[in-house]
């Protein structure tokens, strides 16, 4: 039978519909990694076989080597004299209520099931850059070891402080946090601050952290929003880099004492909410209405520091501040 031409009436069969593949999502990594036998498949290299004798000598005990399941790193398993762990020297202060809350339910389990991450450091001990809670609910109850994964390489210690989810920060814990650790890294390394974009994450928080050293109640939400748009992680080395965020905290804080002022201003017109110092940053931003427009810190925190010893409480209507989206509220 001859096949029907084109032009036919017969209406033409459908094709059979692919199923349709699932949308990868955006900004999604797709991570391959090591199959679960290929994890402890392998013999230890010599860096570890070192690192496993070094636990040993400092009085720990080695469970096991293991490479991690996504970049094949290896690792090792060990208890670790609790004693010979400290906390690295950049973490954020420890809330007693957390400390206290852990250790209760460690003691009422009595079981330790969530492991620290510690690195050796060069006098023999060890640090742990996200265990601070956990070593010290610890040693709160008295515990002679604490379980570890123990990490070859000291870069680590700096660059989990990114994914350390063990208690939230807050903006002054994070900036904190960020400043100590860039002290640390300027005392034996002279790298540009640029190249520990990684570790430091924001370029804000070490400006800011210099600010929370020096004022503890600085409401730094009210100008982070603003120092996101105009920082930028500095091409010099770190220790020049932070003299020169120390300047630029120093500027900020003669800034805060101006907005100090106008919220006073504001409050003695009848103005009455939490709100007043973020309303009013916001009215100093110089990029409020520039949509996509950047300028340096300097430049910006100059610019805002001339509107602030202009601003007039006087001009500012209740309709104003209605209007406003709402920042974050004064600490």
């Amino acid at each position: 039978m001859l096949a029907k031409r084109s032009g036919s009436s017969e209406p033409a069969k459908k094709a059979a519909k692919k199923p349709a593949r699932p949308r990868k999502k955006k900004g999604a990594v797709s991570i391959k990694g090591l199959a679960a036998a290929e994890v402890t498949s392998a013999a230890p290299p010599a860096e570890i076989e070192s690192l496993v004798q070094a636990i040993r000598e400092s009085g720990g005990g080695v469970v096991g080597c293991y490479r991690d399941p996504v970049g094949g790193h290896w690792h090792v398993l060990a208890g670790l004299p609790i004693e010979k762990v400290e906390p690295t020297p950049f973490q954020r202060d420890i809330s007693k209520t957390h400390v206290e809350r852990l250790g209760d339910v460690i003691g009422r389990m009595g079981r330790f099931l969530d492991p620290i991450i510690a690195v050796r450091t060069a006098e023999g001990g060890f640090w742990t850059p996200n265990g601070h809670h956990r070593l010290s609910a610890m040693r709160a109850l008295g515990a002679l070891s604490i379980l570890a994964v123990v990490v070859p390489e000291m870069t680590v210690a700096y660059q989990i402080l990114a994914m350390n989810t063990e208690k939230g920060h807050n903006l002054r814990e994070k900036s904190l946090e960020v400043i100590r650790m860039g002290r640390s890294l300027a005392e034996f390394e002279s790298r540009p601050e640029s190249e520990y974009a990684l570790e430091f994450e924001e370029p804000a928080y070490l400006t800011l952290g210099l600010a929370y050293e020096k004022r503890g109640r600085l409401s730094g939400g009210a100008y982070h929003p603003v120092l996101r748009r105009v920082e930028a992680f500095l091409d010099v080395p770190l220790p020049e880099a932070l003299r020169t965020r120390e300047a630029r905290a120093d500027t900020l804080l003669a800034l805060d004492d101006l907005v100090a002022k106008a919220v006073e201003a504001l409050k003695a017109k009848g103005f009455n909410s939490p709100y007043l110092k973020a309303f009013v940053v916001a009215r100093l931003n110089p990029l409020r209405f520039r949509k996509g427009a950047t300028m340096s810190a300097e430049d910006a925190l100059a610019a805002m520091t001339a509107a602030a010893q202009k601003f007039d409480a006087e001009k500012v209507k209740i309709g104003d501040l209605a209007a406003a989206p709402p920042g974050p509220a004064e600490e």
